[in-house]
Formats: C-alpha cells, sequence, structure tokens
C-alpha cells in the first residue's frame, strides 16, 4: 500500500512539474516573440563562443552553413537561465526545405548568465521536431533533457524553438523517489522489528508451553514410578485464547497420563509383591520335596525279595533304594532335578523382585580382579572344550614406562563398592552364556581395564554370534535363544536380566555386541562399574 501511494504521489508530482514547466515554456516563447518583432528593448548580449569550436577571436560560418551567432529573442527580459532558443530561417510551416538551404542560430543561458552557441551536434537533436502546438521532451547532447515548444512566426515565417531545462524538475523528482524510497525502507524496518517483537511477545506463552512439553518428553516413563507434575501456568493460559486451549488440552493430557502411570505402577508393585510372596511361599514346600527325594535316594542298602517257589527260577529280584524299582527310581531321581531346578527359579524370581522394588544393595569394597580369576577357573572346569583366557590388563604397568619405572610399578586395586555375591552372579552368568551357546573349540577371553572412574570387564568369544531376532531382546525377561517348550539346557531366560538388574542397582551399565558374518563373527558382553575411591 506504501508503495503505490509513493508511486502516485511521485506521477503527480512528475505531472504537475511538466504542466508548470511547460506553462514557463509558452512564457518564454512570448517573450522571444515580442523580442524578435521589436515589442521589447534589446540588452547587450555576452556571447561565449561554443568550447567545441576554435577561439581564434574570428567566427567563420562553417561548412554546414549553420549561423551559430545567439538568436535575437534569447536576450528577452525575463528568460531564466537554462532557456533555450533556436531559430531556423527560411521553413515555412509544413514546408521541406533541405537542411543545407536553411539559416540556424541557437544559443542558451547558461548558469553564470552569459550566452552559449549551440553546436552542430546539439542543434541536430532540434531539426526535425515538428509543430504541434504543445510542449515535448527532447534529449539534447551535453546539455540534457529539454521541455521544449516548436512554433512558426507568422510575419517572417521562420521555426522558433523555445525550451527549458527539466534538470531541475527531474532532480526534485528523483529526491522524491529517494525520499520516498528510504521512508519505504524505514518503514519496512521499523515494522519488521515491531512485528518480530510483537509475534515474539504473542508467542512466548506459546513456547513456554512448547518446553513444559519437551521437559515431560524428557522423563522416563517406561519404568519405576514415575509422577509428572509438569503443568503449563495459570498466568499462560489467561494470555490468550488461541494458548488457552492448547495450554487446557496439555494440561488435561498430562492429568490422564500421570493417573495412567500411577495405575501402571500400582500394578507392577502389586504383581512384584504377588511374584515375591508367591515365590517366598514356594520355598518351602521344595525344600521339602528335595529334602525328603535326598533321603529316600540315600536309603540304607538294596532289599532282596526272597527267593523259593514264589520266584520264577528261584532267582532273586533286584530293586531300587528302599525297595524301590528302577522306574520308580528313575521317577524320584527326576522329582529331585526338577525340585533343583524349580529351586534355582523360584530364587531368580525373589531377587528380580527385590531388585525391583529399588531396595539398596549392601555396600562393601569388592576385589573385581579375584571374583574373574575364580569365575574363569570354574568355567574352564565346566566347558574343558571351550578355551578360557583372562587378561588382567589393569595390573599391567602402563606402556612408555622404563624398566626400573616398572619394577616399582604398583597397580590400583579394582575395587567397586557392592555385593559381591551378585556382582560374582553377574560374570558367572556370562562365561555361562558364551559356554551354552557357543560350540566347542570356542575362544572366551575376560578383561578388565580401568577408564577413567570406571572399571571396565568384557567377556568376548569367537562363537557364531545372536541372531538379529534375538539381539533385541537378549535382556527382555524369559526369553530364550531357543523358542522351543524344551528345557535341555534348564535355562529359564533370566540369567541377562538378572545381570542387568545387578549391574544397574551398582550404578553400572551392561551392553552386548555381536556379529554373525562370517570374516568378524563373535560376541562382546561388557560391564561398565564406577570404581571405588581407595586410599
Amino acid at each position: 500500500m506504501a508503495a503505490v501511494i509513493g508511486a502516485i504521489s511521485t506521477l503527480s508530482l512528475r505531472n504537475g512539474l511538466i504542466e508548470r514547466l511547460d506553462s514557463q515554456v509558452r512564457a518564454a516563447a512570448n517573450r522571444v516573440e515580442f523580442r524578435r518583432h521589436g515589442d521589447v528593448p534589446e540588452q547587450t548580449l555576452e556571447v561565449v563562443p561554443n568550447e567545441d569550436e576554435a577561439d581564434n577571436g574570428t567566427r567563420s560560418t562553417p561548412p554546414d552553413h549553420h549561423d551559430h551567432s545567439v538568436p535575437k529573442g534569447l536576450d528577452a527580459v525575463g528568460q531564466r537561465a537554462g532557456t533555450l532558443t533556436a531559430v531556423i530561417a527560411g521553413e515555412q510551416a509544413g514546408g521541406s526545405t533541405p537542411a543545407t538551404s536553411r539559416a540556424i542560430t541557437a544559443g542558451y543561458i547558461r548558469d553564470d548568465g552569459t550566452y552559449r552557441a549551440l553546436s552542430a551536434a546539439e542543434v541536430s537533436s532540434l531539426l526535425d521536431l515538428k509543430d504541434t502546438g504543445k510542449p515535448v521532451s527532447v534529449r539534447i547532447d551535453s546539455l540534457g533533457v529539454y521541455r521544449v515548444l516548436v512554433e512558426h512566426d507568422s510575419r517572417t515565417g521562420d521555426k522558433v524553438i523555445t525550451g527549458l531545462s527539466m534538470e531541475e524538475d527531474n532532480d526534485l523528482v528523483r529526491g522524491q523517489i529517494l525520499f520516498l524510497g528510504l521512508i519505504a525502507l524505514a518503514g519496512a524496518a521499523i515494522a519488521a522489528f515491531s512485528g518480530r517483537a510483537l509475534v515474539r511477545s504473542s508467542l512466548a506463552p506459546l513456547e513456554r508451553v512448547a518446553c513444559t512439553a519437551q521437559r515431560v518428553a524428557s522423563l522416563p516413563l517406561d519404568r519405576g514410578e514415575v509422577s509428572i507434575d509438569e503443568r503449563v501456568d495459570d498466568a499462560d493460559l489467561a494470555t490468550s485464547q488461541e494458548v488457552s486451549q492448547v495450554g487446557g488440552a496439555l494440561n488435561t493430557l498430562l492429568g490422564h497420563v500421570d493417573s495412567a502411570l500411577a495405575a501402571r505402577q500400582r500394578s507392577e508393585t502389586q504383581v512384584r509383591q504377588f511374584v515375591a510372596d508367591a515365590s517366598h511361599e514356594l520355598r518351602t514346600p521344595l525344600a521339602s520335596i528335595r529334602g525328603y527325594t535326598e533321603l529316600i535316594r540315600r536309603g540304607s542298602g538294596e532289599r532282596e525279595h526272597p527267593g523259593g517257589t514264589g520266584a520264577p527260577g528261584g532267582a532273586s529280584q533286584a530293586a531300587g533304594p528302599l525297595g524301590l524299582s528302577e522306574e520308580a527310581s528313575y521317577a524320584l531321581d527326576r522329582v529331585h532335578s526338577e525340585s533343583l531346578r524349580m529351586t534355582a527359579l523360584v530364587e531368580d524370581l525373589l531377587l528380580l523382585a527385590r531388585l525391583d522394588s529399588g531396595r539398596p544393595v549392601a555396600r562393601e569394597e569388592v576385589d573385581l580382579v579375584g571374583i574373574l580369576v575364580d569365575a574363569v577357573a570354574d568355567a574352564r572346569a565346566a566347558g574343558p572344550d571351550h578355551e578360557w583366557s583372562l587378561d588382567l590388563a589393569i595390573l599391567n604397568p602402563p606402556e612408555g614406562m622404563s624398566e626400573d619405572e616398572a619394577e616399582d610399578f604398583e597397580p590400583t586395586p579394582a575395587i567397586v563398592e557392592g555385593e559381591e555375591a551378585r556382582l560374582r552372579q553377574v560374570i558367572v552368568n556370562l562365561l555361562a552364556n558364551a559356554r551354552v551357546h557357543t560350540p566347542a573349540g570356542t575362544r572366551v577371553t575376560t578383561t578388565l581395564e580401568r577408564d577413567g572412574k570406571r572399571l571396565v570387564i568384557r567377556v568376548a568369544d569367537n562363537g557364531p554370534g545372536i541372531e538379529e531376532s534375538m539381539r533385541d531382546r537378549i535382556f527382555v525377561r524369559f526369553a530364550r535363544g531357543d523358542a522351543s517348550r524344551e528345557r535341555s539346557t534348564g535355562s529359564t531366560g533370566l540369567g541377562m536380566s538378572i545381570a542387568l538388574a545387578i549391574v544397574a542397582s551398582h550404578g553400572g551399565a551392561l551392553t552386548v555386541e555381536t556379529s554373525t558374518e562370517e570374516a568378524d563373527h563373535g560376541t562382546v558382553f561388557t560391564v561398565e562399574l564406577p570404581a571405588a575411591d581407595v586410599e
């Protein structure tokens, strides 16, 4: 809109200036006519030769026969600087007299009030102008744009051309355009800054609503007891109707989510409590079953059935413990083994229930070196068909140390704070996992390193790796690599989930990297634990 108004005002100014200049041109033409017919007194003319012509003290007629003396009438009283007058003698109105037979006198008034004759090049711009009775615009070499009026003298029949320079008016129009442009730029800048400030001010409450949503999104809502206390402030809700609608909807949503999380937490608590209670209650009958089966198996001797006529062939029939048959003895062994497996499952469930409840672990100094030495030795005895190695790089002197320094080097003990039995269970589970799920001849390497304030344990094997379908479920409870219902390996699918829960309760992390590619297959479990401050 501002541009349209500026353009209209500029065009109006230009048209007004042209109309004013046209009236001034007609007035100057009238003064030229009065002066040419002697109706006004003469003035002494101070003629300045054209700089384009040689100034040798004489003024000869140029080869084109044009008379370059200042025309009569240019010196009329009232003519202003920049006025131009040209007289073409011998041309009648509507005639076509050749240029070589026409006598031309032309000149203009300079800014200092002196007169100067026009050059041939400057006059050439005026020769083809027609008598239209209206001023027209024409560009003259070295003089710029002029507004000229072409008339024929009714007494002499000469063509008289009178003009005024348009430079002042054009400068005024250019100044107007520049001024309007600056005003437009300033207005646009002010509008931009004002609009930006206004938009930011109006969007500030909405940004705070977005920040509230981001803070809620960053909360760990997938586990544990979570309460969402974040809400949009009432002050922001009162800023505008839009913010009130969005903020109110967000507050309602957060309220529903908070209620759902509380319900989920109550349900999980009840489930954990049920598992803990059920597992605890199962321990007593399982202990009784295991005890009685062991008592039966340790029965004193074998009872012999007497021979005689009642036994075929007079032979005695062998019986199992306490006189049980072979089938009954086998069934008793199966009852005993299953009771042991079920007892281990109950103990695992009790452990997970305690860890899920967030009970703090016992805090004592635990030496990881001793745990790794014992665990690898036990794994070597349980799996002699595997290659077991232990790399305690943490005990070696750093690289670049001299022999004397290496002899005096005393490694920092690999001590963590926690429960030794639980940490030992983690290492045993990882080594057992490598033994059970890799073929004979697999190399299993256990390393212990220090990484800043954390101790890092790695259990790496060059086995076939973990299938992609199992990688995302390896730490899920009751997840098994074998999807069948057969329990030939005795696995409950809780080993990795228990290891993860124990490491997490000690403030550490348990991760796995695996590959099934032929060129680089294998699996690496990494346990990171915070090192204890040791004097």
